[in-house]
């Protein structure tokens, strides 16, 4: 297992088993799923799936996302990081819980994922993809350097008006801009 990465506020961790309920509290607030709410999780079994998706990046790319505690009070308050898409690109993603937004976390936990990512394989793309309405998080994709590279229809979204964006850090070839966007 890899080693927890400490940035100025928080300590990073791989997610274990036990941090599964911390986790579901956070994934099925619907503070947090304010511009997607058909992704809120209902059941304790969607966390897990999710937390099993990010072994398989660690285990397959040596990175994923991690589980992200206050390192004052040791309290989780969200997850990221970088996570492998479909071994073309790397995600950058991140879930903060509701009560801690505004506070920078999102960047400060992105931007150490990006930094490993980078550490691991420098060559492969960083991305970020949101839905447009979500200004907060492409205010952090921004602040990260990553630019927006495209912007479309968000195929299969419940709500048919909205707009799917994707940030790089680099302009993407049409297999990785397809990886992206899955």
């Amino acid at each position: 297992m890899a080693d927890d990465i400490f940035t100025d506020r928080l300590r990073l961790s791989r997610a274990v088993a036990s941090d599964l309920d911390a986790i579901f509290a956070i994934q099925k607030d619907p503070r947090v799923w304010t511009h997607f709410p058909s992704l809120r999780h209902i059941d304790p079994a969607t966390t897990l799936d999710m937390m099993e998706r990010w072994d398989r990046s660690w285990e397959q790319a040596g990175l994923g996302s991690w589980v992200a505690r206050l390192r004052d009070t040791d309290e989780i308050i969200g997850n990221g990081g970088c996570t492998l898409l479909r071994g073309e690109v790397w995600n950058v993603g991140y879930r903060i819980a509701a009560d801690q937004h505004g506070h920078g976390y999102a960047t400060e936990l992105a931007r150490a994922g990006i930094e490993q990512a980078r550490l691991i394989d420098p060559d492969r793309p960083v991305i970020a993809y949101l839905v447009e309405h979500n200004r907060a998080s492409a205010h952090v994709a921004e602040k990260l350097g990553l630019e927006l590279v495209h912007r479309a229809a968000d195929v299969g979204n419940p709500n048919p008006a909205v707009m799917r964006l994707v940030y790089a850090d680099r302009p993407l070839t049409p297999t990785q801009l397809a990886a992206a966007l899955g």
